[in-house]
């Protein structure tokens, strides 16, 4: 176990952020995850890191302040954390999140003060958010088991159990379990890169998603850019933002998509899960849903800003066979679920999904369909019998997806 724990350590730090020598690095990481945490910030040292700072998180104490602190409170994020994680992006740090968020964590907190919670954050952070979204900071999440995620997934296990079993997954799935995880990730990282330069050259006009509960049409913005696996920061040095990722993905266009679409599981959001919902679609916004479980949630989401956190920002390509696909489980866990399907999210868009998005403001963004909201929440609509086609700007269709998986060659 020590072994893989230093091999998914240094997959994290080569692979993931690709820190540099005399760069600072951001951890931010569970309390249970004390063990890994220390590997990290050992070989980080050893990399030549002139200094890592952790941030820990315990979710009994996230809970006590969302059930128990004053309204103010939660309406206003502290000015001073707001600075040092600003400060922190602008002195170049990489910044890596060891996540491992228990799903059901704020169950039973109120609708208002969950809302205002993240009203206060992603307002207060949009500078920070900025950087990693424009790939100014080089940054990275990796899944750690935590005790009350492993049961969620396994709750016929006992604590350990269940946490054994969940490494097991996660070591697999981020190929932690291989001879040589950062050779096996390079050649990964070519697979994804054939498949968004695909794409780039085909330059559809929109895709056209059908499934059981899906029919749905995206058009994507001219000029838009399809990424995948590695990114380049504007430092020039590559990165991988999520361990594990099996997507390629680009932009909507705010204003070009219409019908109707299923999430095929569940959406973890703020601690609380939001499932078997189905969003309908006019001219890029949402008028109208139905939702089994979670509905105030969802509609709390849908209204988080006056109007692009009803619109998408995203729209990401997985084949079902995907390793997290292979599993077998719900994952209950946005970086693993999504990864196993076709997903779409609905917010912010990254500005390098279109060409000049960077450099662009606010009126330019929303004049080449751009769209710029204070959340950005994927949800996975994939499923064993998705069917995508592209349409060219001559209206002809061609086949991308076929039962969940591509139809084509790269």
């Amino acid at each position: 176990m020590q072994e893989l724990l230093r091999k998914y350590a240094k997959l994290a730090l080569h692979t993931g952020v690709n820190l540099q020598e005399g760069q600072g690095l951001l951890v931010q990481a569970p309390i249970e995850a004390i063990e890994f945490v220390r590997i990290v910030v050992k070989q980080a040292y050893e990399l030549g890191a002139k200094n890592v700072h952790v941030e820990w998180k315990d979710d009994a104490l996230t809970y006590l302040k969302m059930k128990h602190a004053s309204m103010e409170v939660l309406e206003n994020f502290p000015e001073w954390r707001k600075d040092a994680l600003v400060g922190m992006v602008k002195d170049g740090y990489a910044l890596l999140n060891i996540y491992g968020e228990n799903p059901d964590l704020l169950q039973g907190i109120e609708g208002k003060r969950m809302a205002a919670v993240t009203k206060a954050s992603s307002t207060a952070l949009k500078e920070y958010r900025d950087y990693m979204m424009n790939d100014r900071a080089r940054w990275s999440i990796v899944g750690y088991p935590t005790t009350d995620w492993a049961q969620k997934i396994y709750p016929d296990l006992d604590a350990e159990e269940a946490k054994g079993k969940l490494w097991q997954e996660i070591f697999r799935i981020a190929r932690v379990d291989q001879d040589d995880p950062i050779e096996a990730w390079k050649q990964h990282n070519q697979l994804l890169r054939n498949a968004r330069e695909y794409l780039n050259e085909k330059n559809y006009a929109k895709l056209h998603f059908q499934a059981a509960g899906t029919d749905l049409t995206i058009e994507l913005p001219e000029g838009h850019i399809w990424h995948g696996g590695a990114a380049k920061a504007t430092d020039g040095v590559t990165f991988n933002p999520n361990m594990p990722t099996e997507e390629v993905f680009s932009m909507p266009h705010k204003y070009g998509v219409n019908g109707h679409v299923t999430s095929t599981k569940p959406l973890s959001f703020q601690g609380q899960l939001i499932e078997n919902f189905t969003l309908t679609f006019k001219d890029g916004k949402v008028v109208d849903y139905t939702c089994e479980k979670g509905e105030e949630v969802l509609k709390q989401l849908l209204e988080a800003d006056e109007d692009g956190a009803s619109r998408l920002g995203e729209v990401a390509l997985v084949p079902h066979e995907s390793p997290v696909s292979q599993a077998g489980i719900i994952f209950f866990n946005t970086l693993f679920d999504e990864n196993a399907s076709c997903h779409i999210a609905l917010g912010k868009a990254y500005p390098t999904n279109i060409e000049g998005g960077s450099d662009m403001k606010e009126k330019e963004m929303d004049q080449n369909g751009v769209n710029d909201s204070i959340v950005h929440e994927d949800f996975m609509i994939g499923s064993a019998d998705m069917d995508i086609d592209g349409i060219t700007k001559d209206g002809e269709k061609e086949e991308i997806f076929r039962n969940g998986t591509w139809a084509i060659s790269f």
